[in-house]
């Protein structure tokens, strides 16, 4: 028996070699590490680029060596696959998908449609998909990616950071990563929508160093309205109150801003700390309608007019105020959507939870029932603080 075990030990000591270590391993001085990808569309061919991580630049102790810590590569191809191998005749390593940080899509491909793009973005089996995805408004998604950009050195690390950060403090942008927008677009009780970036000055001088030298930055990129698609293809763009709206209805507000106006002139300004919306839909004769239902808590962030805070009258007006002006930014939104046939906010999914059996025949030509369904709002805002202040100084100045 020991002499069994004796024979076992030698043999496992054997194959241990075979079994350790990375049969597909890949040395990091092998790989260009991608951060952002950008698709355009240009006579008829996939215009692809990215956006690739000089590792030396960005974890340089000594300072900037006057060299950009980002290198721009483009090829185009008739599949984004082709494209994207070509680019291995300039690039000096293999590109790299797994640190995907941002994906930006050209707003001309945008239109066209955009799912044979999204195959391979989810069929690849080296990336994750975890990164967010936009939409170049107005521009390419190969002139954003060459805009270097200050305080972050790696211009998709902005991107990325930025687009969390909006989402969380400013309602007019939504962080969709991959499989959310492949689910949005396949599924029949809800469209897609993703964020727009604009560049604001000369893109050409922005893909420059000297770009990021002068305290005020001449050309930046910006996140600015959200983008409406019907299946896989951008019909409409949202204004900022209209993504206010959408982002309140879909339940993804965590904060942002509410002006309102004084009676006796002048504007206050009322910060949202938290909102809860669901959206409850039922089937009567015959008809979907459905009921939006908003709680929302506010602190007081910003007086710039007489008024008397520290009433009660007071702050229940202003809690009425604030409540017009959520419902009005909520009716404004899903008018376009109704206009334009575009379900984006789920009605089409809370009526499948109310009413299954109604579903299965409405799913069909749901668009044009949506367009016509009745929509009531339930507004409830509640102000918990005014600041570390009662009354404002403004008060107390002569006239």
């Amino acid at each position: 028996m020991a002499r069994k075990a004796g024979w076992c030990f030698i043999i496992l000591l054997l194959l241990v070699p075979l079994i350790t270590g990375c049969w597909n391993r890949r040395e990091l001085n092998d790989l260009a590490i991608v951060a952002a990808l950008g698709i355009d569309q240009i006579k008829g061919k996939y215009l692809v680029t990215v956006q690739v991580v000089d590792p030396g630049e960005v974890a340089s102790r000594k300072g900037s060596s006057g060299l950009s810590p980002v290198s721009t590569y483009h090829a185009t191809g008739d599949t984004v696959f082709e494209a994207i191998r070509k680019m291995t005749t300039v690039t000096p390593r293999k590109l790299y998908f797994s640190h995907l940080r941002v994906f930006v899509i050209g707003e001309e491909l945008a239109r066209k449609g955009m799912g044979e793009v999204l195959d391979l973005m989810s069929r690849d089996q080296e990336g994750r998909t975890d990164f967010y995805i936009v939409v170049a408004k107005g521009t390419t998604a190969e002139r954003v990616l060459k805009v270097l950009t200050p305080i972050e050195k790696i211009p998709a690390s902005k991107m990325f950071d930025s687009l969390e950060v909006s989402a969380r403090s400013w309602a007019p942008t939504v962080a969709v990563q991959l499989d959310q927008l492949i689910t949005n677009i396949v599924s029949p009780g809800i469209q897609a929508t993703l964020t727009g970036i604009v560049i604001h000055g000369d893109p050409e001088q922005g893909s420059k160093r000297k770009n990021i030298e002068t305290p005020d930055t001449p050309t930046h990129i910006q996140y600015k309205g959200i983008a409406m698609f019907k299946e896989d293809k951008l019909i409409a763009w949202m204004n900022d109150d209209e993504s206010k709206g959408f982002s309140n209805i879909t339940d993804r507000l965590k904060s942002t801003v509410v002006e309102t106006t004084c009676p006796s002139g002048g504007k206050l300004g009322i910060e949202v700390i938290r909102s809860k919306t669901t959206i409850k839909a039922k089937v009567r004769n015959g008809k979907p309608e459905a009921e939006v239902v908003m709680h929302t808590e506010a602190n007081v962030a910003d007086v710039e007019c007489r008024i008397k805070l520290t009433t009660s009258k007071t702050l229940i007006d202003l809690e009425k105020a604030a409540e017009d002006v959520l419902k009005e930014h909520a009716e404004q939104a899903v008018k376009k959507a109704q206009r334009l046939k575009c379900d984006v906010f789920g009605f089409g999914d809370a009526v499948h939870r109310a009413n299954p059996r109604y579903w299965s025949k409405a799913k069909e030509n749901w668009d044009e029932q949506f367009s016509k369904m009745e929509i009531r709002y339930n507004v409830d805002v509640k102000i918990r603080r005014i600041g570390t202040i009662g009354e404002s100084f403004l008060n107390d100045l002569k006239e």
